[in-house]
């Protein structure tokens, strides 16, 4: 999706003349500021214009019609359907720009230095909740960057740390358990002998160096320390390689606020689940992997949390040679502020892509 206010009549059918595409703008903007139905009465207050509400119950009427809104219940409102949400984003929603204090607060809560991939990922999912008011979703691919340098460092007891650092200076760590009586010199040696192997090498191809050295027994480590090794290289291999990437989820409490109902619980609680499936973050990259931008879907229109009633807005994170290196996003309920939630994600996603190229 291009940046910046939709034509007022860019997408709109020809049935709908600019009286019904007035009060379908109303309908939702004030359902998604309410989430309650939305009556005539209403709507002739927020129009400001002489209709009477027999008019405005009339446009209603063929609005509903057409599949853009819908009764619930008994009710005499009407609220959106995905189709009118749809139609209201697509040709009716004017976006809004950061503010440049916005985009410092961005920029500097991405940019700390010292930091980790992970810490920075993580930071960027928080910040899109929090500025969207709505889960932060953030997607890295499998990482297969060359190593520049891997360490080891005793935290005591069994445990030690894995630090490694990527060509592009990303840096991750992970807590191994190592044999009992390790001394500080065997960790020495594995991360030297590591290291005068790796030579800007992928993870997958340092591990298939190690992994041939040590089945034709052709190392000089003792056994100690080719037990620290084979740990280091494991606990990479089982929650960086092997994983196909990561997704980090924040802010997943905002998606409760405004649930009632068993149904809803239920719904809520399968959105959680296909979160936590590695498939989904496999499809959301691939959602976004032919968009330029933001891209908006509404309701089950992903494909991912089928009857939900879930939005989900991405954009691909790319570097300076145009390579998707992640995706983020926002999810929350159809009536999200999209007009506040586009702009956040298209500018964090610009600056993530910076980052991480």
């Amino acid at each position: 999706m291009k940046r910046g206010l939709l034509p007022a009549q860019a997408m709109l059918p020809p049935e709908l003349d600019g009286r019904s595409a007035n009060i379908l703008r109303e309908i939702v903007e004030e359902y998604m500021a309410s989430g309650e139905p939305v009556g005539s009465r209403t709507l002739s207050r927020r129009l400001g214009q002489p209709l009477s509400p027999a008019t405005i119950r009339n446009v209603m009427v063929s609005l509903t019609e057409a599949g853009l809104l819908f009764s619930p219940h008994t009710s005499a409102g009407r609220l959106p359907t995905e189709k009118g949400l749809r139609l209201f984003v697509d040709g009716l929603l004017q976006f809004g720009a950061l503010s440049e204090d916005e985009q410092k607060v961005i920029g500097h809560s991405l940019e700390a230095r010292g930091r980790s991939l992970q810490d920075t990922l993580t930071e960027a999912s928080s910040l899109l909740a929090g500025m969207s008011d709505a889960a932060g979703l953030v997607v890295a691919p499998k990482g297969e960057g060359g190593i520049k340098h891997i360490e080891f460092v005793a935290l005591g007891g069994h445990r030690a740390l894995v630090v490694l650092v990527g060509a592009d200076g990303h840096v991750e760590n992970r807590v191994i358990e190592i044999p009992s009586g390790t001394p500080p010199s065997a960790l020495v040696e594995a991360a030297n002998y590591l290291n005068a192997r790796a030579m800007g090498a992928s993870l997958p191809d340092l591990r298939q160096r190690v992994g041939a050295e040590m089945g034709e027994n052709r190392t000089v480590l003792n056994s100690l320390t080719a037990e620290v090794v084979e740990s280091g290289l494991a606990i990479w291999n089982t929650e960086r390689g092997e994983s196909g990437g990561t997704l980090i989820v924040r802010g997943q409490s905002r998606l409760l606020a405004d649930v009632d109902g068993q149904e809803r619980l239920v719904a809520i609680q399968t959105l959680f689940d296909r979160l936590e499936a590695q498939e989904t973050m496999l499809r959301l990259l691939e959602l976004v992997e032919s968009s330029e931008g933001v891209r908006i879907f509404i309701g089950a229109e992903s494909g991912l949390f089928g009857a939900t009633g879930m939005s989900v807005v991405m954009a691909p994170a790319r570097n300076e040679a145009n390579r998707i290196v992640g995706a983020i996003g926002v999810i929350g309920p159809t009536r999200i502020n999209y007009g506040r939630v586009v702009p956040v994600v298209d500018y964090t996603a610009r600056i993530l892509g910076e980052l991480l190229g």
